[in-house]
């Protein structure tokens, strides 16, 4: 049993036919293209392909055929062509103010022992203040890495 079946109209046909004949597309673009023009069963399609031999032909997976065909069937045309946008937002933990804390920490003197700041030591430093919850070391890299901080040797000459 097939969950999702392709039939494209003349139009629809034309227009990836077209599409995936000009190169001046983006890859993935063309080649959903050309798999929703080889899964096609409509009475337009005058040879018809297995989902293997797309994959094998195409050079892709069975898993993105069927994404891209199921995209066609539930949201049509122009959905099945582009790549679908993430919904996820991401709440920011770190504000200016952390950041501020942060960089002034790291130009501050490293703690006993160290000859300067690490990432982790200064990730348990700033939890340890209370400036933050938790943060880890990568993070703590990224908002030094924004600001353009550099902490290594100093040029003499």
């Amino acid at each position: 049993m097939k969950k999702y079946v392709v039939t494209l109209s003349k139009e629809e046909r034309n227009t990836l036919r077209e599409l995936s004949s000009k190169g001046t597309h983006k890859s993935q673009k063309i080649l959903n293209a050309q798999i929703l023009l080889g899964c096609d069963e409509g009475e337009y399609q005058v040879e018809r392909s297995t989902n293997e031999e797309i994959a094998r032909v195409l050079g892709t997976s069975m898993r993105k055929i069927d994404r891209v065909k199921r995209r066609f069937v539930m949201e049509g045309l122009e959905f099945a062509l582009t790549r679908k946008k993430g919904n996820r937002i991401y709440k920011k933990k770190a504000d200016g103010d952390f950041e501020a804390h942060l960089v002034a920490l790291s130009c501050s003197k490293p703690p006993e022992g160290f000859s300067r700041w690490s990432l982790r030591i200064l990730a348990d430093k700033v939890v340890e203040l209370g400036y933050i919850d938790s943060i880890s070391h990568e993070a703590v890299r990224s908002i030094l890495k924004k600001t353009k901080l550099n902490h290594g040797k100093k040029r003499v000459g």
